[in-house]
């Protein structure tokens, strides 16, 4: 692996630290690029109080001098607003007494449970504190490093929603990815489909008032990859392996498939595979279409590569199912933490980030380099000769 990264902190501890590292030197950013990013991931119709509170700001600690990376880790930190509130309950050191909003009932598709057998942790607030999606907030923090790598390589990264719940924005795609998310942050649900977005804002209230929670399906785009990133000589070197890795290891994620995905399942080889044509280009030809959707044996084929993500409903509802309190072994309605009605839109945007740390990786691995001068040129060679 030549890009690293880690994320620590709890959802309402202090706040969130990052550190990436692997990333070239002279790569330029700045904070305004951050925060726009920042920003995307509080987006959507659907999401709780705490998008209120919390701005996000984030601060680079290290790794960037005077506009441009350096080639030393990055090293940033999110501060919780909302931990003022929480000094004592996420106290560092011990507290006298009791310590207040404990758990003891887990929540029915969370890891309450699960993690507090695992850890040995009767309370499960250590448990869920960690397993919050707030921790997303620092991982996005981090890819919009990879994603402006990406972008001075001429890669481009977007999603949109295509369902949540039972609505579909059944439209085709019909913006180029780079100007795709300017396009669909327009809308409170990110969808494309102005008759689809206003559908699932009516399910989404609908659903707040019955007290339950959606889940849905995002799609992210990347396009301008080279042909060969990934390799199929073994399975964890195979670029849909580690894509899915990823998405599969963000909160909620249940299901990802790449290009057809599923539906090849269904349909005969002649519907499943993508015919090539002779063309005038340096490899001599062309794929009539992208079913696979840019990735053939685990290596990219040079075409939009397009990964879809299903997300589970937010396993806090304000209606809560049935548990069991495990300090008392009784019968108990599930504990009840402050959540989001649904946070699709935001998953799409995390998606994104995802698929910015996967690609910048293995676009690390092909090409190499200490700094940009050194890495563009080698990509932009490859690209002259074995682009389309």
């Amino acid at each position: 692996m030549a890009l690293r990264y880690l994320t620590a902190g709890e959802s309402h501890g202090q706040g969130l630290v990052g550190i990436i590292e692997g990333l070239p030197a002279n790569l330029p950013f700045s904070p305004e690029y951050l925060a726009k990013q920042m920003a995307r991931r509080k987006l959507g119709f659907g999401r709780g109080y705490r998008q209120k509170i919390e701005d996000d700001g984030t601060d680079i600690l290290s790794g960037v001098r005077h506009g441009q990376t350096i080639g030393s880790p990055i090293g940033l930190v999110l501060y919780n607003k909302d931990f003022r509130k929480w000094t004592d309950i996420m106290s560092v050191t011990p507290v006298e007494g009791e310590a207040r909003r404990q758990v003891t009932v887990p929540r029915p598709g969370h890891t309450d449970l699960v993690g507090g057998i695992k850890y040995q942790q009767e309370d499960m607030r250590n448990i869920l504190e960690r397993s919050s999606a707030r921790e997303t907030a620092m991982k996005v923090a981090l890819a919009t490093f990879a994603r402006k790598f990406l972008e001075e390589l001429g890669i481009h990264i977007a999603s949109r929603v295509v369902s949540i719940g039972s609505v579909v924005d059944e439209s085709e795609l019909q913006h180029d990815i780079k100007d795709l998310n300017d396009i669909v942050d327009e809308s409170p649900v990110r969808a494309q489909d102005k008759k689809a977005s206003d559908a699932m804002i009516e399910l989404i209230e609908k659903t707040k008032k019955d007290k339950n929670t959606l889940g849905g399906i995002s799609e992210v785009y990347a396009t301008g990859l080279p042909i060969g990133l990934g390799s199929h000589i073994q399975l964890d070197k195979r670029l849909e392996g580690e894509i899915a890795h990823q998405f599969m290891g963000l909160n909620a994620m249940k299901g990802v498939e790449i290009g057809l995905g599923f539906e090849t399942a269904r349909v005969l080889g002649s519907e499943a595979h993508d015919e090539m044509v002779v063309a005038d280009n340096p490899i001599g030809l062309k794929y009539e279409t992208n079913r696979a959707g840019g990735i053939t044996g685990g290596i990219t084929t040079g075409q939009p590569l397009v990964v879809r993500a299903a997300m589970k409903p937010i396993s806090t509802l304000m209606q809560p199912l049935k548990s069991v309190d495990s300090k008392t072994g009784e019968a108990a309605k599930a504990h009840v933490e402050r959540a989001d009605v649904c946070a699709v839109p935001a998953a799409a945007v995390i998606g994104e980030s995802l698929l910015a740390l996967t690609l910048a990786d293995a676009v690390l691995q092909k090409f190499g380099g200490d700094s940009m001068e050194e890495l563009k040129p080698r990509v932009d060679e490859w690209q002259a000769k074995n682009g389309y």
